[in-house]
């Protein structure tokens, strides 16, 4: 804490800054799967959405102020007949959403045996809470996309289909998706939840005002090097902050998962992977602590939309995900600059992102169906179109080497980025990903410290309660399995 209080002193200029930031209610573990009041780059826009279980229709679902409609492809005959019809939730709207749909698109017309139905279901939660209503009502789709945070819960209480006879018998090669984006969806040997629309955080600055500010064409290597650098990014109208050098996001916009990075950095961690949690520990107060004095100095601030804030030019830097990499770019003015998260004691950095899972619930027939366009829409050639689309990161190994991503990394060195840095990162503590609301509740609690500057070890031992109590659940759940 020495340390910490040194760098902190080094720093000087104005104090109290505070915004407020929207959060979403999040609710525990499924039981039986029945009702449920229920993070990466899913839509944030309220939805209208056909339930799952019906075929031959057009889904349509209201996202980001617009109607976004995707209608099934034309029934045709296969091998054996008709089109086995498959249901597919996602949650991506308006650009990610266009890139989701044309995954669907591209299966439809790229073989004459199964034929998926897209159905738009909101964002990364609300699709989770639909599939848990949809699950207790017997309506549940027969593939969906799932959440980091998300998949586990439908695992734990058993309502993803094991992949592995399927992955089998089609003969895919998982020795090709990345290992450690792979090894996330396995359980005991067996493949749940494969991987798909991934990502990690990158360190996003704004390179015109960084040249502005005389400041080196880089992002930071350390955050002493970041604080060092703030006072000339922060610009001032009177007493308020004009511009800020740096911004986090609130809970809804998974604060949570950025400080995942950032606990790292400090030598702390939410959890051991048994559910052991240690956010209250000193080297976690110590990140807390980091948090809220980077508010409470005047040098970063709290938006609604972080995002919003960059690419309007009130802030000069974020952390965000790799995956709206592209929207970034399109929206701003300016010449955006991505690299590595700085580091502090250490190198921190998770993966995060959704991945693509089979519903227990479907007959055999479907989940064969549904496993089909999971193997497309993981595939080397699609996996290139999402990722040169999106920001996220492929997820095959040879599609990293393929010339196309080759070239396109090579006029598009932002998208490399987090290539680069997979290598350094880790899977996230269970304490987030496991724990049912676990997101929620830690980035709730890191509200309290960078809004509202609450202590941090007080507000650290009621998260860490928390979550010790939202475990329990957890692990009685997972001793059946």
């Amino acid at each position: 804490m020495d340390q910490l209080e040194r760098r902190l002193n080094r720093r000087s200029f104005v104090k109290g800054i505070a915004a407020t930031a929207a959060v979403a209610a999040m609710t525990p573990l499924l039981a039986a799967c029945g009702g449920d009041d229920d993070d990466d780059s899913g839509s944030t826009s309220d939805s209208t959405a056909t339930t799952g279980g019906s075929t031959g229709s057009s889904a349509t679902a209201t996202g980001g102020g617009s109607t976004v409609s995707a209608t099934t492809a034309s029934s045709g005959s296969g091998s054996g007949g008709e089109r086995v019809k498959v249901v597919y939730w996602g949650s991506f709207s308006d650009a990610l959403g266009e890139a989701e749909q044309e995954v669907v698109k591209r299966f439809n017309e790229s073989q004459q045996d199964v034929e998926v139905e897209y159905q738009f279901q909101g964002n990364y939660e609300e699709t989770a809470q639909k599939l848990t209503q949809a699950l207790a009502a017997d309506q549940a789709p027969d593939v969906s996309l799932l959440s980091d945070v998300w998949w586990f819960k439908f695992y734990v209480n058993q309502k993803l289909a094991p992949l592995n006879e399927f992955i089998s018998a089609s003969g895919l090669d998982t020795s090709d998706y990345v290992d450690s984006l792979y090894i996330e969806g396995v359980r005991n040997d067996t493949t749940f939840w494969l991987p798909f629309a991934r990502s990690t955080p990158l360190f996003y600055f704004n390179r015109d005002a960084f040249a502005e500010a005389g400041l080196p064409d880089r992002g930071p290597e350390t955050w002493d090097e970041f604080m060092e650098w703030a006072p000339e990014l922060v610009t001032m109208d009177g007493s308020t902050v004009s511009r800020s050098a740096f911004a986090h996001p609130g809970a809804a916009s998974y604060i949570a998962w950025l400080f995942q990075g950032a606990i790292w950095q400090f030598n702390g961690r939410y959890s051991d992977p048994d559910f052991t949690v240690r956010i209250a520990e000193p080297e976690g107060i110590a990140a807390g602590e980091f948090y809220k004095a980077s508010v409470g100095d005047g040098w970063a601030t709290t938006p609604v939309d972080i995002n919003a804030d960059f690419t309007n030019q009130l802030t000069c830097a974020m952390m965000a995900s790799t995956g709206g990499l592209k929207g970034i770019q399109e929206t701003a003015t300016f010449e955006v600059g991505t690299s590595f998260l700085p580091e502090m004691e250490a190198f921190g950095c998770p993966t995060g992102g959704a991945g693509l899972a089979v519903l227990s619930t479907s007959p055999r027939e479907k989940q064969e169906a549904a496993f089909k366009f999971i193997e497309f829409a993981t595939s080397p050639e699609t996996t290139t179109y999402w990722s040169q689309n999106t920001g996220y990161m492929p997820v095959r190994k040879s599609a990293f080497s393929s010339p196309e991503m080759t070239e396109f990394f090579t006029t598009n060195p932002n998208f490399k980025t987090a290539v680069d840095q997979l290598a350094k990162t880790q899977p996230q503590d269970a304490a987030r990903v496991f724990i049912p609301g676990g997101d929620q509740i830690i980035g709730k609690g890191l509200e309290r410290v960078t809004i509202n500057q609450e202590d941090v070890a007080s507000v650290f031992a009621d998260v860490q309660a928390e979550l010790e109590a939202e475990a329990k659940p957890v692990l009685e759940s997972m001793e059946s399995l």
